[in-house]
């Protein structure tokens, strides 16, 4: 995981012009993925994940912050300080949260960044209901199924979005 330092004009909540950082947020059970199911989830770290993505954000030299989140109020502390640090896009893994957390969706419309929700594994077909995901229908899009590469495919999405 990695941090950002608050400068005086973060804590005064003054936001940063441009903001070229782009959060990772991994939810609960995500740091176990390893570990848990025998689908695509087991084959990815978040640690793995999180040192591609690293790689891909330092080549246009956008800062990539990410933040494994075991529970629903540490991702919405980290969303709702996310543009007061100069957060300029989201990329939000909502894992075992994804149809239960209005409060996070809440924390995602009001933090009025733009983000991107992405699942390793296809929600859909491993849910034996289907209920709507609780902010899918606010993210610019959604990316489900393709492992960690839709990672990858959200934050080249999200690099092109900052540097604009």
């Amino acid at each position: 995981m990695a941090t950002i330092p608050q400068t005086a004009e973060v804590r005064k909540g003054r936001r940063r012009e441009p903001a070229r950082r782009v959060l990772v947020l991994h939810g609960p059970i995500a740091d176990t993925a390893p570990t848990v199911g025998t689908g695509i989830s087991a084959r990815h770290s978040v640690a793995s994940i999180d040192a591609r993505l690293a790689q891909q954000a330092q080549t246009v030299a956008v800062e990539l912050v990410t933040f494994v989140g075991n529970g629903e109020e540490a991702l919405i502390e980290r969303v709702n300080g996310a543009a007061a640090e100069g957060v300029g896009f989201i990329v939000i893994d909502p894992a075992g949260l994804i149809h239960t957390s209005i409060a996070l969706r809440g924390a995602l419309c009001g933090a009025a960044i733009p983000f991107i929700e992405v699942h390793l594994s296809n929600p859909d077909a491993r849910l034996p209901y289907s209920v709507p995901a609780s902010s899918s229908d606010k993210a610019i899009g959604t990316i489900a199924g393709l492992g960690a590469h839709g990672y990858e495919l959200a934050l080249a999405y999200a690099l092109r979005h900052v540097k604009e």
